[in-house]
């Protein structure tokens, strides 16, 4: 069995997060980076199905040249190679994403083999576009369901059967043909965290680097069809005016107050919510 993983480098959400200056994009000085938590079982588990059924393994990003952290990360549980698709600079929309995405998979394929399996998070975590999967399965002319929490195989190792919630309760399980693309959710499998020795593996290994440009024009790489001409148009989608952070939500600090004046007032509020009693 072959897979794919491909993941995304995206800032961690637990610090407080600011705005760059112009309101374009979130600053990331101060926060560190990560791959989304759908993506985490991904990686999980194509390691998994690589134990139990062999094969190979490897993991692709589209990204600044930082992005080699989460490569090495993936690697150091147990993910063979690894593939940087490298950025200048600059944001890539869904299109100009998975036509790259796309365009790599098939010149990866010419040289190594096909992949039976291509693995994506069902939406990244900063973005949340649901895309980039979908898009890169209609370039490439293969099935693709996203949503998925289960995975396995039939006896010829031709299909693959993946499971997700149905809407209301219950499970819908669908059957695919290999090669196939699946976007997982998280709660598909428990990650494993990387250890020392795997970290060690990791760094000694190459990534394989390709060099993209800076300001992705929509047509790259995606070829004739549809989306080509989408991106060839005068107005290619939605343009982006800029970020807003939502509201600040009141803490019970704002509302009861500061200092010792408060004292009645919090012993008032625990006793209207039953923590302390006349």
């Amino acid at each position: 069995m072959n897979i794919l993983v491909c993941v995304k480098r995206v800032p961690q959400t637990g610090g407080r997060i600011v705005l760059t200056a112009d309101g374009q994009a979130i600053d990331t000085r101060f926060l560190g980076h990560t791959i989304s938590p759908h993506e985490e079982c991904g990686v999980e588990e194509a390691v998994r199905i690589v134990e139990k059924e062999g094969g190979t393994s490897a993991v692709l990003t589209l990204g600044p040249a930082e992005a080699e952290d989460q490569l090495r990360d993936a690697m150091a549980i147990g993910i063979e190679r690894a593939i940087l698709l490298e950025t200048q600079g600059g944001e890539w929309d869904p299109v100009s994403t998975a036509g790259a995405i796309a365009e790599t998979i098939e010149a990866q394929e010419a040289a190594n083999g096909r992949f039976d399996l291509i693995l994506f998070g069902n939406e990244a975590a900063d973005t949340g576009d649901y895309q980039v999967g979908v898009r890169v399965a209609v370039a490439l002319g293969r099935p693709v369901i996203n949503g998925i929490k289960e995975i396995s195989f039939g006896d010829d190792r031709r299909v693959a059967f993946a499971r997700r919630e149905a809407p209301g309760g219950g499970w819908e399980t669908y059957e695919l043909p290999l090669p196939a693309i699946l976007g997982v959710k998280e709660g598909l499998n428990l990650p494993r965290y990387p250890s020392v020795p795997g970290r060690l593996r990791a760094k000694k290994k190459d990534v394989e680097r390709i060099a993209l440009g800076s300001s992705p024009s929509g047509a790259q790489g995606l070829g004739a069809g549809e989306d080509a001409a989408y991106a060839a148009s005068p107005v290619p989608g939605p343009t982006k005016l800029g970020l807003r952070l939502p509201a600040e939500e009141r803490t019970a600090a704002d509302v009861i107050g500061r200092g010792p004046e408060a004292a009645p007032a919090v012993v008032d509020l625990l006793e209207r919510i039953g923590v302390l009693s006349k």
